[in-house]
């Protein structure tokens, strides 16, 4: 069974409140889950500390077992310092496209 820690979506239209937690990925974005870790409130302050709340040791035990993070909750535990993330790096961002170096 592949696991994977990502986002739940809860909450009522334009008030968006996610679940952090560890699901099979192949279930529903919003169904069946094996636990629940943490939640994350994007409507708070970002130096609020109720944003994001998150077990850390029950996080550590879920990436021991093998459970993949997406990129979100990847972020959720570099901050946490629970995992560490590698910064991704665009070298042709800053390049302009063909049509505007023909110009």
């Amino acid at each position: 069974m592949a696991l994977s820690m990502r986002l739940s979506r809860g909450g009522s239209k334009k008030r968006p409140y996610y679940r952090i937690i560890v699901a099979d990925a192949r279930s529903p974005r919003d169904g069946k889950f094996i636990e629940k870790i943490g939640t994350y409130n994007p409507l708070l302050a970002k130096d609020d500390e109720k944003r994001i709340i998150l077990d850390a040791d029950r996080a550590k035990h879920w990436l021991s077992v093998g459970a993949q993070p997406t990129d979100r909750v990847a972020r959720f535990l570099d901050v946490a310092g629970v995992k560490e993330r590698a910064a991704k790096s665009n070298p042709n961002k800053g390049k302009p496209g063909e049509k505007a170096v023909e110009r």
